[in-house]
């Protein structure tokens, strides 16, 4: 007797951009029963990052910037685990499931989207004090533990250690620093109107770029209008200028300037996953899988990658080595091309190439202002209030599931009319501590009962 073929297996690792989106597009063009789609993920649901400073600067609920793997692709099975190796030779993916043993999982066709991690760099005292700024969980540690630090300036009367307290510094100055920095200086400056004793004057956030200058990724006279605008609001911008040691929370910089401070917020660039040195894929010199336009791995039948961890040539510059810049705007279109050629390869077809020309870029600055460099016909470079309108409106756009959207429409709309919240919900970083206490205590006076 015959047996039935199963269909093919199409395996994606990762859930962020590029999985989900290529997943999504995967399960609406597929008849029914043409392939099988696999996702796997640490996380069970996808973050939206352009949301992260809002979520900590009090403006959106967490909740509404992650988007459920579960709920959205219906269609796929969803794996909440880790990939820790992968054998292509062999279609063979190493799963380490959260919580549970390791096994082996068999593919026909194989997504490698494990995205990016933060590239940190050997300084003195940065893994002791440094906080990331990448995922969901970073972003509400880093509201409740800013809070936190304006709580304990109000609560001491050490001058010292009050000036520390309000002391917060943020390294790197590209998009997510520029965006954490302005959200998270303008939700204190509101906060210090229910601080006693603590008045605007009293913050100080300091800037650490290496570089000469701010946002690369649009004009010179853009990033200069952003530079004045934050310098207006009082913010240190140490530019072209390196952190030599964050050791004890002292700071010290190539420019000879030291001070104190108790909050380090890192968002200095990152790095392809690790995992990628693990696998039989070919790797360029940074550590990326070297893909061709089609966004098929060089060399490698029934291997696609995309978004942070590729390196997907740049058709939209004269350049042959070019290769795509590890963004959001890269990763998403990147996707459409990833699923319609992965439906065309199983169908027998002819491949497309992805080139997307430059269109512009938006960046948030705080509650109501802005930048923004589009190209609508010509280079429109708009500023203030109308830039950050139309930050949230591009992002509002883009933000998967009509679901979300409605959730983050309520958030914005509702900030119109209230305040925003400005409690330090502490616990959260340490939810278990009132009940070590309670057993020390228990453990100390001999029991309840005792």
């Amino acid at each position: 007797m015959a047996t039935q073929q199963q269909p093919p297996h199409i395996l994606i690792v990762g859930g962020g951009y590029v999985g989900m989106y290529t997943a999504l597009r995967l399960q609406k063009k597929l008849r029914k029963g043409e392939a099988n789609i696999t996702v796997i993920d640490p996380n069970a649901y996808m973050t939206y990052q352009p949301f992260l400073p809002e979520a900590a600067a009090g403006n959106l609920e967490p909740r509404h910037m992650v988007v459920p793997l579960r709920r959205v692709l219906s269609k796929c099975q969803v794996i909440t685990g880790r990939v820790t190796k992968v054998d292509h030779a062999s279609r063979t993916a190493t799963i380490r499931p959260t919580p549970g043993e390791r096994y082996d999982l068999k593919y026909d066709a194989i997504v490698m989207a494990p995205g990016s991690i933060v590239r940190t760099l050997p300084i003195p005292g940065l893994v002791e004090l440094g906080i990331g700024f990448k995922t969901v969980a970073e972003a509400i540690f880093l509201r409740n533990h800013v809070l936190g630090k304006m709580d304990l300036a109000a609560s001491t009367e050490n001058a010292e250690l009050r000036k520390r307290a309000l002391t917060f510094v943020v390294i790197g100055g590209g998009y997510a620093g520029i965006e954490a920095l302005g959200e998270l200086e303008d939700m204190t400056r509101d906060a210090c109107r229910y601080y006693d004793g603590i008045e605007p004057s009293d913050l100080r956030w300091v800037l650490v770029e290496a570089s000469p200058r701010i946002l690369p990724e649009v004009s010179q006279q853009m990033a200069g209008y952003t530079v004045d605008r934050l310098k207006e609001r009082g913010i240190d911008l140490r530019l072209a200028t390196r952190v030599e040691s964050l050791l004890d929370g002292h700071v010290k910089l190539s420019d000879g300037f030291e001070f104190d401070t108790e909050t380090v917020v890192w968002t200095a660039g990152v790095k392809p996953s690790p995992l990628l040195a693990h696998t039989d894929l070919p790797l360029d010199a940074r550590g990326r899988v070297r893909a061709h336009a089609t966004l098929a791995v060089e060399d490698m039948d029934n291997a696609w990658s995309a978004g942070d961890c590729a390196a997907v040539p740049d058709l939209s510059k004269d350049d042959p080595d070019a290769t795509c810049a590890p963004s959001a705007q890269h990763a998403v279109r990147q996707t459409k091309v990833l699923a319609d050629n992965i439906v065309s390869s199983l169908r027998g077809g002819s491949l497309k190439t992805y080139k997307h020309a430059y269109a512009g870029s938006v960046a948030s600055l705080g509650l109501h202002k802005g930048v923004a460099e589009v190209k609508v016909g010509r280079w429109w470079k708009i500023r203030g209030f109308p830039a950050w309108f139309m930050h949230r409106t591009y992002h509002l756009s883009r933000v998967p599931t009509f679901n979300r959207k409605v959730r983050v429409m309520a958030d914005w709309t509702l900030g119109l009319f209230f305040r925003r919240e400005i409690v330090s919900l502490g616990a959260f970083a340490n939810p278990r501590r009132e009940w070590e206490r309670a057993n020390e205590q228990t453990e100390t006076f001999g029991g309840v009962n005792g």
